[in-house]
């Protein structure tokens, strides 16, 4: 029987080379709260949660009242909690505050470290050793500009890193503007690469019936979001055969309308690992796809590619920002696709280690910078605000 000895959080930043565009505003990093408990036999489980704002009640009441608790108990009542009912977002923001999914995913750290395999050894048989990632594109001011700047970064990817899923970020300039950099986008990676775009609920419905139609010519593979609800993506599907994804995880209301096609979510929504594992099985049973957002550090990507190994059923690319963070909490990290995928990690536990000085860099980063969303601004001028993902 293991026990937990202490319970500790950070908030943490982690700056991208140069920040993005998307709909909603600019992006300039990631930041999320760190967690690690420690059991009284000094097993370290890490744990990674959405939110900077978790970090508080996990180092303060809630972390205290965690210790002296049976980590297999705990980690057994977590993840028979039920999910919040899915909420409906009117903007571009995912909203997810959940300080027990990091605990949670910490004690599957922990309890697979006890066991001396890797995580995905626990949760079943493993179906896979590398897990598919996209390769993300934005317009980044200062760094890829015009539509020509960013489809010649896409070509670069493709001769360095063998890169042959793309996907990236419309909804930002006018629609003449996204079918340009589409179109130079797609003569850049050549016909047989795959083209996701995301435009963040940044289009109406007339204004995504009108884009859609032009962009229908370069064999797009999937657009997220194109408008704000799935009634929406509902009539939407009336007039293209595009496909459409979306981060509200809503499955049932996915399956009656037939939109979106394929939900794109994190571990905060369903509390860590075992909730997350549970909605990809509804999503398998409703014959919706389902692949994992963006926007993590190097922790919560490596539960993901943990999930993934021992899952069938999410055979298609996830999203990433490895290739634009420059710095990670992780020994190593960040993670660096090659060829489109990332090797699991085959450690005990998640794999992972926490390095101590990248730790301390990242912390300092969010007490000076503040939270990162997409109308951040440096600390001194601006109020916190929630936590968005990509």
């Amino acid at each position: 029987m293991s026990r937990i000895a202490r319970v500790e959080a950070w908030p943490a930043n982690a700056r991208l080379e140069v920040p993005y565009l998307m709909a909603p505003g600019t992006v300039p990093g990631l930041t999320r709260t760190i967690a690690r408990v420690t059991t009284e036999d000094g097993i370290v489980g890490l744990g990674e949660s959405a939110s900077p704002a978790d970090a508080a009640p996990l180092g303060g009441e809630l972390g205290q009242r965690l210790v002296g608790r049976d980590t297999a108990d705990l980690r057994d009542e977590l993840d028979r909690a039920v999910a919040p009912p899915a909420t409906h977002r009117t903007d571009g923001k995912v909203i997810i505050r959940n300080p027990l999914a990091a605990i949670e995913i910490a004690l599957w750290d922990v309890a697979a470290r006890e066991a001396g395999v890797p995580l995905h050894e626990l949760l079943d048989r493993a179906v896979r050793t590398k897990v598919a990632f996209s390769e993300y594109f934005a317009y980044r001011p200062g760094r890829e500009d015009s539509p020509a700047e960013v489809a010649a970064f896409c070509a670069r990817m493709v001769e360095e890193h063998g890169s042959s899923v793309f996907e990236g970020k419309v909804a930002v300039r006018p629609v003449e503007e996204d079918v340009r950099l589409v179109r130079e986008i797609r003569a850049a990676i050549g016909p047989d690469a795959e083209l996701r775009l995301d435009a963040n609920m940044g289009w109406r419905l007339d204004t995504a019936k009108r884009a859609l139609s032009l962009l229908e010519p370069f064999d797009v593979a999937n657009v997220e979001e194109p408008v704000a609800s799935f009634a929406e993506m509902a009539e939407l599907r009336r007039t293209t055969p595009i496909p459409f994804s979306a981060h509200t995880p809503d499955v049932d209301l996915a399956g009656e309308l037939g939109v979106p096609d394929t939900l794109v979510v994190g571990l905060g929504f369903f509390g860590g690992i075992d909730g997350t594992r549970r909605f990809i099985a509804r999503c398998e049973d409703g014959g919706v796809g389902f692949w994992f957002y963006s926007g993590d550090f190097g922790i919560a990507t490596s539960a993901y590619l943990q999930i993934v190994a021992a899952t069938p059923y999410v055979d298609r690319p996830s999203q990433t920002l490895l290739r634009w963070t420059t710095d990670d909490v992780i020994v190593g990290g960040p993670f660096s696709p090659e060829g489109g995928v990332v090797d699991v990690p085959t450690g005990p536990g998640l794999g992972v280690e926490l390095d101590e000085n990248a730790l301390a860099r990242c912390v300092d980063l969010y007490g000076r910078e503040g939270e990162y969303d997409s109308s951040w601004a440096p600390r001194a001028t601006c109020s916190s605000s929630s936590g968005a993902a990509t």
